[in-house]
């Protein structure tokens, strides 16, 4: 199979039908063998039934019911373990990304030999103030942690070759650092491609403000994880040993000044005691937060969802 589409969704049922129609004359006109993923992740309104209603016309859509929400990574995560094709294209639901990128985007990944082509929406329409701005700050850091030179990393169109999707696992709310997981992986040949961006036509945005603090969050410990998930003592024993360094030449310092001056502290209150207890707690929280985060990512049930219904899919 040339091509699977995945399209995660949340409540979205107005979009659909105009949207697998589209899809299906791009595709249909590229002479793609293809494939359409919907996934519903917990919809309450009509989405399933429409999905239903869309596959009894068309064998070539497929679907996949979460039993409630589980966010937008989860949905893409079960949706690349069942894609078939090729080249993988993943695409919001609310008509935002058009699907008449999909056949150059499918270029790109089999004639150029691109891992990942990410989406870039250089002319937005979304509200300045709330998405814009936080959107550009959050790129800006994920460039300059990650190394990787794209404008728009949470973009929801992206091209994939089918190895990169069969390679990665997205869990939490990644879906933003894909291209940063698939890094490192060892897929490094990433790009960007201008696409256009569409006002929405039906609904509302489905994130608001805490997704960019989340955001942050998810990037700093998918950094860590990916620099020193495999070998952590290289990082937390160079601070481990810097900190035991300090700690003893406080004290040092501390009994060598008592013993020069014994009246030394009865005027006098070093502020040394306060740093130090700081930067303990300091270490020991972010130590804790680290292992957690190690021990999420090898539970055996972190990419386990409540599945109630597919489509398609065996």
């Amino acid at each position: 199979m040339n091509l699977s589409i995945v399209i995660p969704l949340l409540n979205e049922d107005e979009s659909l039908p105009e949207l697998t129609a589209w899809i299906t004359r791009v595709c249909n006109k590229a002479k793609f063998d293809w494939e359409l993923i919907y996934v519903d992740d917990g919809s309450t309104d009509d989405s399933w039934q429409v999905i239903n209603k869309l596959r009894n016309e068309n064998d070539r859509i497929k679907g996949i019911k979460f039993q409630r929400n589980y966010g937008k990574s989860a949905a893409l995560n079960v949706a690349f373990e069942a894609a078939q094709g090729d080249v993988v294209i993943t695409m919001d639901a609310d008509l935002q990304d058009s699907p008449d990128e999909i056949p150059e985007l499918y270029r790109m990944v089999t004639e150029e030999k691109w891992d990942i082509v990410s989406g870039w929406k250089r002319k937005r329409y979304d509200n300045k103030l709330t998405k814009n701005i936080p959107s550009k700050l959050f790129n800006a850091a994920t460039r300059s942690v990650s190394g990787i030179k794209l404008h728009d990393f949470n973009c929801g169109l992206k091209a994939y070759k089918k190895r990169v999707t069969k390679g990665i696992e997205v869990y939490g709310e990644m879906h933003r650092y894909i291209p940063v997981i698939a890094k490192w992986q060892g897929f490094r040949k990433i790009t960007e491609k201008v696409v256009e961006h569409r006002p929405r036509k039906y609904g509302t945005s489905k994130f608001g403000w805490e997704r960019f603090v989340n955001g942050f969050l998810d990037l700093a410990s998918i950094t860590f994880v990916g620099k020193f998930g495999k070998r952590p003592m290289h990082f937390f024993g160079l601070w481990g040993t810097l900190m035991f360094l300090l700690g003893i030449g406080i004290s040092a310092w501390l009994i060598i000044n008592k013993i020069i001056d014994p009246t030394y502290y009865l005027t006098n209150r070093p502020p040394f005691y306060i740093a130090l207890v700081l930067a303990v707690i300091g270490v020991q929280l972010f130590l804790a937060g680290f292992l957690a985060e190690l021990i999420a990512r090898n539970s055996p049930d972190k990419n386990k969802y409540g599945i109630d219904e597919k489509l398609g899919i065996s």
